[in-house]
């Protein structure tokens, strides 16, 4: 379908949308919601709450309510589900479906919007199949007219997936995932000061009954010496191998062992094992003091992460598109997040391989259940001498891809070196061999435990001192500069791999750079204690600096997760003008029953229209009407232990440059030396929509502002027009990049790099 003649705010004119949350509350719903509402409404809709789930369908009545703009206000920041969500026997039923279909019909409702697990999911589609057959029953028992039924004559159905436990195949993240690990890694984070005190083992137990995803990441993000989930059954005899890890761990200095346990893990012969049956096992075979601790519904709890609230966000407007260009031959779908981007998947295609999964695991046929799930299992996992460096500001999850990196590196029997200081300890010959235990704990921090200057992170490989060298940072230009030199130095024809890390996401070649999340984090939730400060106050405007530098990255997902009214930024240029069309939205704004504002600023968006000119521009013009507020947020930004974003990517990235790196070692080696010079032997690694890619520095010249240390283009900017519609202003909505449709079972045959499993 043709996407670009259609005028978006035409879409929904005559149509109605309703949405619902169904099955177990999962963080980021409501930002979907939102979404769903306000842009259904930009399409000209009518939408409707369906409050307490399937049980609010059949019901009917006050559960279904019309949706306006400001009745999902201030929900972005809020976790659970705040139209409700209820287990409902009743739609199992086919009476309990009538009555729902009953309800929709009577309202003119025929595009249902459905946030929850499969469960949910598959529900729906049930109700979609027996359509046609519901309304001759409704026909015949008198409830409706014939006028009725042709007018409803068919519903449409999008999907999306809502679930801590990120157990739904087809999709890279559920809504709630990443905020769940929150929670977790908090918790985790807490515990390790206490056990290191005490010299003990901790066991931890996170849910997930037949998913390990959270139990895995969980281990990855903070260095655990052990993990069981429940498709990777430990090998018989594991009660003796764990013991003698966490005895060598012991014996080696670490004062602490962590042990993550998935709710669902069990052995290969199918019996449960416990967090108590471990505690046990460690107490009495090793004498160590062992503590457990069982998370529960914690993990549901608290405030969305911004990852789960832009997802949701982004989730949302797809969805609303999805529906509105349904026709009645297409199958439901579910938007689904692959790499960094959206798709449509036929929503049974994935229910099925998500119940192959389960099959798959209750058969025992442990090797299908890990392909099934796609390769988030992947993790599960000659002299060289390697050397490490972080080089321009420190970031968080820097020191989770430096660990990561080492001991990759000493399982492929490489000799890992710390250059502390970046280039200039380089020079200087500020380098130290670097141990498996030295990088014990790193995961958690935040900064650079090796120090850092202003420049890069790079895996290099060089003659004589090293064979190879690993660099952080959020420059590229510096391993650039090195690839050129290498025509005057042969000790410079070595591989090279460029990993981003900065807070400000702004290195060409890569969607998302190491650190980025972390800080994006720290800038929504203090836009929300900011929100709140104003809740008493009402008629208030804020206006906040972020950094970034030319790039506005941080601004307008900071923007799109806290629900900002304008972000302004360097890559879109604005004018006086807009700055008076923004003073008369918050004026406007102020009319309504949401009497709060916020306005976001990249600290090098323009030159002259600084921070304290537009605070007072908007303090003039809001004489009367509102008053402002100024924060400039600063070095907050860039401190903080890593989310688990960014340590899961940090590890991820560091352990690919390091495996990168020892292959193409064995392309270069000649003659008993090293020699490189091609252009794909400097390369940087990073996520490119759907996959993590290396690519030569030399091709990411042409995509390069140097000057201003920008992309020449960048995906994020297609979010800003969601970011502005999402706060009411009427401008265009680009349809022509649309998700379309696609198979997930053919798609499991060749899975892509996910961004986070």
């Amino acid at each position: 379908m043709s996407h670009t003649s259609m005028d978006p705010t035409k879409m929904g004119v005559g149509r109605s949308i309703a949405v619902l949350t169904s099955g177990g509350d999962a963080q980021g719903m409501n930002a979907a919601v939102r979404a769903t509402v306000r842009v259904g409404l930009y399409t000209g809709a009518k939408v409707y709450f369906v409050h307490e789930g399937y049980q609010g369908l059949v019901d009917g009545g006050d559960n279904i309510r019309p949706a306006t703009w400001e009745s999902v206000s201030m929900m972005l920041q809020l976790g659970g589900t705040v139209i409700g969500s209820a287990r409902c026997m009743d739609f199992r039923g086919r009476e309990g479906r009538t009555k729902a279909a009953l309800n929709l019909v009577k309202l003119g409702i025929t595009n249902l919007c459905v946030i929850g697990g499969d469960g949910s999911l598959t529900g729906a589609n049930q109700f979609r199949t027996e359509w046609s057959t519901l309304l001759i029953d409704l026909l015949k028992a008198g409830k409706i007219t014939k006028e009725e039924a042709k007018r409803s004559s068919h519903l449409n159905i999008v999907g999306m997936v809502g679930s801590i436990d990120n157990d739904f195949c087809g999709t890279d993240m559920t809504i709630g995932t990443d905020s769940a690990l929150h929670r977790i890694i908090e918790v985790v984070d807490a515990i390790t000061t206490t056990a290191q005190s005490h010299q003990r083992t901790f066991i931890l137990e996170v849910m997930g009954r037949h998913c390990g995803y959270l139990a895995l990441v969980t281990a990855l993000s903070c260095g655990a010496d052990w993990v069981f989930v429940p498709e990777m059954p430990p090998e018989e005899g594991w009660e003796e191998h764990l013991c003698r890890r966490l005895a060598n761990q012991r014996a080696r200095g670490c004062r602490l062992n962590v042990i993550i346990v998935a709710e669902g893990a069990m052995s290969r012969d199918g019996n449960a094992i416990s967090s108590e049956d471990i505690k046990k096992l460690v107490e009495k075979s090793l004498g160590f003091d062992t503590r457990t601790t069982v998370l529960g519904h914690v993990q549901r709890g608290g405030t969305p992460s911004a990852f789960d609230r832009i997802l949701g966000s982004r989730m949302g407007v797809e969805a609303v598109m999805a529906l509105l260009e349904a026709t009645p031959e297409t199958p439901a779908c579910v938007v689904s997040l692959s790499g960094n981007q959206a798709v449509r998947l036929p929503l049974m295609e994935c229910v099925q391989v998500t119940k192959d999964v389960t099959t798959a695991m209750a058969e025992r046929r442990w090797e299908d259940a890990i392909k099934l799930r796609g390769n988030w299992t992947s993790f599960i996992t000659s002299n060289i001498n390697v050397a490490i460096l972080n080089v321009g500001a420190p970031c968080a999850g820097m020191n989770a891809a430096v660990r990561s990196a080492v001991r990759i590196g000493i399982i492929q029997g490489h000799n890992m070196l710390a250059v502390h200081d970046g280039f200039e300890g380089l020079a200087h010959g500020n380098i130290e061999p670097i141990t498996w235990t030295g990088v014990s704990g790193w995961t958690g921090k935040g900064g650079s435990e090796l120090g850092t200057k202003r420049l890069m992170i790079i895996l290099l490989y060089v003659t004589p001192v090293f064979t190879a060298q690993l660099v952080l940072s959020g420059a590229y230009v510096g391993g650039l500069e090195l690839v050129t030199a290498r025509e005057k130095y042969e000790e410079l024809c070595i591989p090279m791999v460029v990993i981003p890390a900065t807070v400000s996401n702004n290195v060409p070649g890569s969607d998302f750079s190491i650190g980025a999340d972390t800080a994006l984090n720290t800038i929504t939730s203090t836009c929300d204690r900011i929100k709140q400060s104003a809740a008493g106050t009402k008629r208030r405007v804020f206006i906040i600096e972020t950094m970034g530098g030319y790039c506005g990255y941080l601004a307008t997902m900071a923007g799109l997760a806290a629900g900002a009214d304008a972000a302004y930024i360097y890559e879109d240029k604005f004018s006086i003008r807009d700055l008076e069309t923004n003073v008369e939205h918050l004026v406007q704004k102020m009319k309504t029953d949401v009497k709060r504002g916020l306005i976001l600023r990249n600290e090098n968006c323009n030159a002259n229209y600084t921070t304290d000119f537009i605070f007072a521009l908007y303090s003039e013009e809001g004489k009367g009407v509102f008053d402002c507020r100024k924060n400039i947020l600063g070095h907050m930004q860039q401190g903080g232990t890593p989310t688990p974003f960014d340590r899961n990517f940090g590890t991820k990235m560091g352990s690919k440059a390091v495996l990168w790196i020892t292959e193409k070692l064995k392309e270069v080696y000649r003659h008993g030396r090293i020699f490189a010079n091609t252009p794909d032997s400097a390369c940087l690694l990073g996520m490119r929509k759907r996959a993590l890619t290396f690519q030569p520095l030399a091709d990411l010249k042409d995509q390069t502002d140097f000057e201003h240390r920008i992309p020449k283009t960048s995906w994020w900017l297609k979010l800003r027009p969601i970011m502005k519609i999402l706060a009411k202003y009427n401008i265009p909505l680009d349809t022509s990049e649309h998700a379309h449709m696609e198979h997930v079972i053919k798609k499991k045959l060749s899975v892509p790099e996910p961004l986070m499993k």
